[in-house]
């Protein structure tokens, strides 16, 4: 490997920490907003803070990532074969993927005052990226397979 295969990792690292502050906090938000709801003057200010978190920090990171994840596996020539560890890490971040969707999905409805899901409910999805990077981080370092 050379030096350009650990420049795009640090690039990647601080990505995938952007992204995930983001993946852990805006569910967060989504507690307080849910708790609010009825409070205008409280539920706006959760409506710019979420969307200032999408927009700055969690849609960038989350495509710096998977740009630079691309890039690691073909400067790590895994493109000619994927071990199974990379696989199954690759399975765990497309579920982040999708968490970030939901989330999206989510804040589309705070904006125009249409969410319906409690504030628990909130509280228990924000577990999900969690358990998805546990699993990351154990692929990656321990590359059981």
């Amino acid at each position: 490997m050379n030096d350009q295969y650990g420049w795009l990792k640090v690039l990647h690292v601080l990505a995938v920490i952007s992204w995930m502050a983001g993946l852990f906090y805006l569910p967060r938000l989504f507690v307080y907003h849910a708790e609010n709801a009825g409070k205008s003057d409280v539920t706006n200010v959760f409506k710019v803070m979420e969307r200032r978190l999408l927009r700055a920090i969690m849609r960038p990171a989350a495509v710096v990532v998977l740009l630079s994840g691309a890039g690691l596996i073909h400067l790590g020539g895994w493109d000619q074969g994927i071990p199974v560890w990379l696989w199954l890490k690759l399975i765990l971040v497309a579920g982040m993927v999708v968490f970030h969707g939901m989330l999206e999905m989510h804040a589309a409805r705070f904006k125009d005052s249409r969410e319906r899901q409690s504030g628990r409910y909130f509280r228990v999805i924000n577990e999900v990226p969690t358990l998805l990077l546990i699993g990351i981080v154990i692929l990656v370092i321990v590359k059981p397979f």
